[in-house]
């Protein structure tokens, strides 16, 4: 063989490597498909019912610590493993039903624009406030002020901008149950009106305002 036709040879062996070895565009795209739809299944399937979903603020009862329209993280996996404490900021479903006052997903929206299909049963409402009253606490307000336990607390995160006189009977909260209370308590319709919420009705614990992102902060 003479030198001319083994470096030919050697060449055309290595342009089949490389060939072999380049991935098909074709593949390419189809692996970013499996990808994307694997990471939709985890997030939608998985991450958001059970772990975190994000929840729209629809009304003032948390001004100024929440505004209309915020969104916020909520763990939904935390009370799985710990009970709630007071000053915790929780999503709650109502004890007093209604509709559901939750932004639609994207999934759901994506569904209902191919579909005409509804829930069976109407979703209840669910509220975002903060723990005020854990099992075995004495509640009580007056003139808007909080008493727990017969002691006066210190709130600096209640809305001061609108006043609050309400008065609430003493109360005890009893086993299982939380006393919840809007930040914004000159507007906020919560355990004052409605009692202390059972523990099930408890979805999570807001964790996280992640918009608007200049507002982004850890609650």
């Amino acid at each position: 063989m003479s030198e001319q036709s083994h470096y030919e040879e050697k060449f055309q062996t290595r342009r089949e490597r490389q060939s072999s070895a380049r991935p098909k565009k074709g593949g390419g795209i189809l692996e970013f498909l499996i990808i994307l739809i694997v990471a939709f299944t985890l997030v939608f399937g998985f991450v958001r019912p059970y772990v975190v979903e994000a929840f729209w603020i629809p009304s003032e009862s948390m001004v100024h610590t929440l505004e209309v329209d915020d969104r916020v993280l909520v763990n939904k996996f935390i009370y799985r493993f710990t009970e709630p404490e007071r000053g915790d900021i929780v999503v709650f479903q109502s004890v007093e039903g209604g509709p559901v006052s939750q932004e639609p997903g994207l999934i759901q929206r994506i569904i209902s624009t191919f579909t005409d299909k509804t829930p069976a049963t109407p979703p209840k409402e669910e509220l975002i406030k903060r723990v005020v009253g854990v099992p075995g606490d004495k509640i009580s307000v007056q003139n808007g002020k909080l008493y727990v336990n017969n002691e006066l607390q210190k709130e600096p995160y209640v809305n001061g901008d609108l006043p609050d006189r309400s008065f609430a009977a003493p109360v005890e909260v009893p086993k299982g149950h939380y006393f919840m209370m809007g930040d914004n308590r000159a507007n906020s319709r919560d355990s004052r009106f409605f009692g202390p919420v059972p523990k099930e009705n408890i979805e999570g614990e807001a964790f996280l305002l992640f918009w608007p992102l200049n507002r982004m902060s850890l609650l």
